[in-house]
């Protein structure tokens, strides 16, 4: 019998960015049971925008050289979170996973943060397990929504300001709007920081924040993939998160997003806790539909900012 070579775990190269994306369509397609795998998220790309980023480490599996899985470790302040992590499925079952996860738990550590967390599907006892094994613990289900987006119908609160678009600020401005919304994230769990993923969003052109101003900085704030090469692709405006202070700021970043997808001709896809429950019934409200749940898993065993008094979006896929 020809003895297998080592498993081998360090960085993603940029040179490897290309087979990684296939990979995680491949990986997720035939999990999935697709007639054709690789059209998984069609031209959607979780991988190279994220690579691209000073807020990521992405983590390759190499045998002999060559790719066979990587996992995207992405810190927001103090919160951490994995994924995707995937893996070629001729090599499912010999601990490619496990090699992976190792190395992300020693990157999470070396970050020192307060609390971490995954996406998972809910129905699959093998992943859930596997995460169990690395100290994480399954919470509520996170809600995978979508919504085609309506012209507005022009009721916003007298003397409201408008939504503001992140890129259209100058650079002083820019700074400025960045650090209020670190501190509206701050407010949602302690030490949560998105700044480094804005900034990396404006620098790559891979989507846009929005933004609701107020008196004392910003009232609320969404963070939305979209465009070639992003994590939305042409089609999708993915709100990958979002956070208010209360529910009529979240209503208003609700339209203000439904202006931003209109004007870019895309259908609106967000991911939000069932713990957040009253953002659940907003979204529901306005005609986000569930297409799919997910399971949130945390270490250690808790709900970081998925907590009902929170008007949070977001998910960690």
């Amino acid at each position: 019998m020809t003895e297998r070579s080592p498993i081998q775990v360090g960085r993603l190269r940029e040179s490897e960015l290309q087979d990684a994306g296939r990979i995680v369509r491949l990986a997720f397609g035939t999990f999935l049971g697709m007639p054709n795998p690789l059209e998984f998220m069609g031209d959607r790309d979780f991988v190279s925008p994220r690579w691209r980023s000073s807020n990521t480490t992405v983590l390759a599996a190499r045998e002999d050289g060559k790719l066979i899985g990587s996992n995207v470790v992405t810190q927001w302040g103090s919160f951490g979170f994995f994924g995707p992590l995937t893996v070629l499925p001729e090599y499912w079952n010999r601990s490619v996973a496990q090699k992976l996860l190792a190395a992300t738990m020693k990157i999470f550590d070396r970050w020192d943060l307060r609390h971490t967390g995954l996406f998972t599907f809910a129905n699959s006892a093998k992943h859930v397990g596997l995460y169990q094994k690395y100290g994480y613990w399954p919470g509520h289900l996170t809600a995978i929504m979508k919504r085609t987006p309506a012209p507005s119908s022009g009721n916003a609160a007298s003397g409201a300001r408008a939504p503001v678009l992140l890129s259209s600020l100058g650079h002083s401005h820019c700074e400025q709007a960045i650090a209020a919304c670190a501190r509206l994230a701050n407010r949602m769990d302690g030490g949560l920081d998105l700044s480094d993923e804005i900034r990396a969003v404006l620098a790559h052109r891979t989507g846009e924040v929005v933004l609701i101003h107020g008196t004392r900085g910003a009232n609320a704030f969404a963070v939305c993939m979209h465009g070639p090469g992003s994590e939305g692709g042409e089609k999708t405006c993915y709100v990958k998160f979002a956070a208010a202070r209360n529910g009529e700021r979240f209503d208003r970043l609700l339209d203000a997003i439904d202006e931003l997808a209109l004007a870019r001709g895309a259908e609106i896809e967000a991911g939000v806790s069932t713990a957040c429950e009253d953002a659940f019934h907003r979204m529901q409200g306005r005609g986000y539909r569930a297409v799919t749940y997910g399971v949130a898993m945390h270490r250690p065993h808790g709900m970081g900012f998925n907590q009902a008094r929170n008007l949070v979006v977001g998910d960690w896929r």
